[in-house]
């Protein structure tokens, strides 16, 4: 078992990353099955595919540091944090692997007083992840388990003064969200799904991705942690950090912004709560 102080940022991203791309095989491997879909109270869909990843990320996070808790979508959703915790959402987007979109992802976080300081999203349909410790990174995912991946750093770039690219959900627009564009020079949308919206912003292909509906904690702070490490930000209203570990109010956020450049921020107005007749699910 590893002890977290024995251990920097980076080392805790690069195990996570380990976890992550195990758990990425063993959705590839469940991804042409046939799988029954059931709708949760919250409006979204889940699989046993869902339920497969989540049980062997939270026994791999066992198996290393077991004295942490480990607050997971599927099956831990009413955990009650620690100042130190894990954040799993073993499924990013649920509704894009049952569609076949490939548009889906393994976020794991590891949060410490309130805010990320290790996380990985790994998108195993398209072959890509991102870790960030004290660093961003990214890097293939390689075609057989065991295999090194080359590691390179990822940094978001600064937001130009016309054609800013915004990242969209292929099911989740909303006027409001529209209104918090509409003070930007916004030249491109392009819908994506899943924690994917960071990583494209935290690597340069993007420059702000605005969400006004419900989502939950595990959907963000893996994408959070590695876009800020990547010189950019996720702010709430106000502009304050998104902050984790919220048992009291089900792990739900309040509106945010993911930008590429900080700049931006100044220039954004979000609401200060989100409106809740809107449907939880992320990704999907």
């Amino acid at each position: 078992m590893m002890r977290l102080d024995d251990q920097n940022a980076d080392d805790i991203a690069l195990k996570l990353a380990q976890i992550a791309l195990e758990a990425g095989r063993v959705l590839r491997e469940m991804e042409c099955a046939v799988l029954e879909k059931r709708i949760k109270d919250d409006g979204s869909p889940t699989t046993a595919a869902d339920l497969a990843a989540e049980q062997l990320i939270l026994k791999r996070l066992n198996e290393t540091w077991a004295d942490i808790p480990v607050v997971a979508e599927e099956t831990a959703s009413t955990v009650l944090p620690d100042n130190l915790f894990f954040l799993v959402d073993p499924l990013d987007g649920t509704g894009d692997y049952i569609n076949g979109t490939g548009e889906y992802s393994v976020n794991i976080a590891l949060v410490r007083d309130h805010r990320p300081v290790a996380a990985v999203v790994s998108a195993p349909a398209l072959g890509t992840v991102w870790i960030a410790g004290r660093t961003a990174l990214v890097g293939k995912i390689p075609s057989a388990a065991g295999e090194d991946i080359a590691w390179s750093k990822v940094e978001s770039r600064a937001a130009p003064e016309q054609g800013l690219v915004a990242l969209v959900s292929r099911r989740h627009g909303d006027e409001t969200t529209e209104a918090c564009l509409s003070t930007l020079s916004i030249g491109t949308r392009r819908m994506t799904s899943s924690a994917l919206k960071f990583c494209l912003i935290a690597s340069g292909e993007a420059d702000i991705y605005v969400r006004c509906g419900p989502t939950m904690e595990w959907d963000t702070a893996a994408g959070d942690h590695i876009l800020c490490q990547a010189g950019g930000c996720v702010i709430g209203p106000g502009g304050s950090n998104l902050t984790y570990g919220h048992e009291d109010r089900g792990y739900l956020n309040g509106p945010f912004a993911a930008l590429g450049d900080i700049a931006l921020a100044s220039r954004l107005a979000l609401p200060v709560a989100c409106d809740t007749t809107k449907p939880v699910a992320f990704g999907r």
